[in-house]
């Protein structure tokens, strides 16, 4: 059986100001196999690492990525809600977190954007020079995993799926549906939300020829249950813990 891969969730989270580069720096330096980023294109055509489609809940101050500039974006502080130790941190560019990664780590691009961000992503994949394994592309949106592998994409691309259960017991969508989205949009795999699916629900999908993994997962026990089940990574807002129990 492979090593599990540890992704740092937003970099080192539990600690530093998410999807920042003294989170993803503090991930690497907890022992990270990789880190997991979020990304939005701005209105001039930049890619910045940042959750959600506004700034307000890490600034304090709301401006909308899609139709704000980086030279925007750059003026708010993305630390400050960590205390004085990160007042000033900024929101990164796709390229500069490419930048912090060391070789052999891997880096899950996770796309909030629609697809017009594909090409201009394609563009900075191309120009930072990582080795194809470097990278996984992963999205909730499962046109964005289909247009990045009908593209071109030479990664791995993971369609990411969080599931729920209803009151008679019954997951959704089920693994069927599942299956019948992997194939369509020709991913690799399937990223899950954590504390829903069963064992022969991930069994399902990986014998059907799909990687599975699983996020956030904080919990040493729960990261332990699903390697057995056969998780390939799990990514985690404590990536450090992690790696010294389960690695260590």
């Amino acid at each position: 059986m492979e090593p599990i891969i540890i992704v740092g969730h937003r970099g080192s989270s539990r600690i530093a100001p998410e999807n920042t580069l003294p989170a993803f720096e503090l991930a690497w330096a907890e022992g990270a196999d990789a880190i997991e980023g979020d990304f939005h294109l701005t209105r001039d055509g930049h890619i910045v690492c940042i959750h959600d489609g506004d700034t307000k809940r890490v600034s304090g101050k709301r401006l909308v990525i899609k139709d704000s500039t980086l030279g925007e974006l750059r003026q708010l502080d993305m630390g400050f809600y960590r205390g004085n130790e990160y007042k000033g941190t900024f929101i990164p560019t796709i390229e500069e977190v490419f930048a912090t990664i060391p070789a052999h780590k891997m880096i899950y691009i996770e796309i909030k954007s629609e697809g017009e961000i594909v090409p201009r992503l394609f563009e900075e994949i191309n120009r930072a020079g990582l080795q194809r394994e470097q990278i996984v592309v992963i999205s909730l949106n499962d046109q964005v995993i289909r247009k990045c592998k009908t593209k071109g994409l030479q990664s791995k691309a993971f369609w990411v799926c969080e599931f729920k259960k209803e009151q008679a017991g019954d997951i959704t969508p089920s693994l069927e549906t599942v299956l019948e989205t992997l194939e369509r949009i020709k991913a690799d795999g399937l990223s899950s939300n954590k504390g829903v699916i069963n064992e022969p629900f991930a069994r399902g999908i990986m014998e059907h020829g799909y990687e599975f993994h699983v996020w956030a997962v904080d919990d040493l026990e729960m990261a332990k249950q699903y390697i057995k089940w056969g998780a390939r990574s799990i990514t985690t807002n404590v990536p450090g813990y992690m790696v010294r129990n389960l690695k260590g």
